[in-house]
């Protein structure tokens, strides 16, 4: 059995999507799936996602990326009353396979209650300013905010000891920033403070482009049906090494085939891995280049 096409509009359409966001992300993904899935978005008023974590720390996130994602989605529905919610989450840090690189990944996350479905897109992208540093001085302040991208992208000031002031976030502006590094550091005890990128998504325009990438990830997994049940979201979720040498037919590390699996029935399949080549360059190879 192999993966069909399916018409996500069948199970979304006409019906209204609660966008789980405070911080205007409803610009990056509502477009996308009110056009793929002819959904109608609201964004849920009154509605706090810090309580599920802030990038800043202040506010700890209750677990990993789709286990807060799906909280907020499910917390959105309560809100409204609504039965299809979607939310986000990102994460930051070093890029997996490059230690030195610093990276986003986004998760976007559906859940529809009426078809008891969960369905998630990913995206991992180097595309990001995420950076933090120590100050000493207004002037390693400016330089910072040249080099990540402001006043289009905001930033954080953050104290580096308890009681030396409250963190600022959102500045957007060279004034505001001056300031606000000026009266940090006279409040500091040891003379310095934190000074970093905002990551939440209104001060961030890289990372809202990111956010878009993983929605229509998620767009794509929905056109996947499950052959077993047709049933939207038939999901890859672990690639399986072992595409053998062209030359001397050892399995490298590159994909040989990828397990799909369905959260609505349960089912999971096998398929070949979706590349051009039926084998591996040799300089992918640890036998013919060691």
């Amino acid at each position: 059995m192999t993966t069909t096409e399916v018409s996500p509009p069948s199970f979304f359409a006409g019906r209204v999507a609660v966008i789980a966001t405070m911080h205007h992300k409803e610009q990056a993904i509502a477009p996308l799936v009110e056009a793929h899935l002819g959904v109608q978005v609201m964004v849920a008023e009154n509605f706090d996602t810090d309580r599920f974590g802030t990038f800043t720390g202040d506010i700890h996130r209750p677990d990993h990326a789709r286990a807060t994602a799906r909280l907020k989605a499910a917390a959105a529905l309560d809100h409204t009353g609504e039965t299809l919610a979607i939310a986000s989450e990102g994460s930051f840090g070093p890029h997996p396979q490059i230690p030195f690189v610093a990276c986003d990944r986004e998760l976007v996350l559906l859940l529809d209650r009426q078809h008891q479905l969960e369905i998630v897109g990913e995206y991992l992208s180097t595309d990001t300013n995420y950076r933090h540093q120590t100050i000493r001085d207004l002037e390693a302040a400016l330089a910072f905010a040249q080099e990540v991208g402001f006043p289009s992208h905001g930033l954080v000031v953050k104290p580096q000891a308890p009681g030396a002031g409250s963190w600022v976030k959102g500045i957007v502006t060279e004034a505001q920033l001056v300031e606000t590094v000026t009266t940090a550091l006279r409040q500091a005890p040891q003379g310095e403070v934190g000074l970093e990128t905002d990551m939440r998504a209104l001060y961030n325009p890289t990372r809202m482009g990111v956010i878009a990438q993983a929605t229509d990830a998620l767009i794509a997994t929905l056109h996947r049906s499950c052959p077993q049940c047709q049933y939207p979201g038939f999901a890859l979720v672990r690639e399986v090494p072992g595409l053998p040498c062209s030359f001397c037919g050892s399995p490298t590390l590159l994909t040989q085939s990828q397990v799909y699996h369905c959260h609505h029935c349960q089912h999971q399949q096998c398929q070949p891995a979706t590349q051009r080549s039926a084998s591996a360059d040799p300089s992918y190879c640890s036998y013919c280049n060691p």
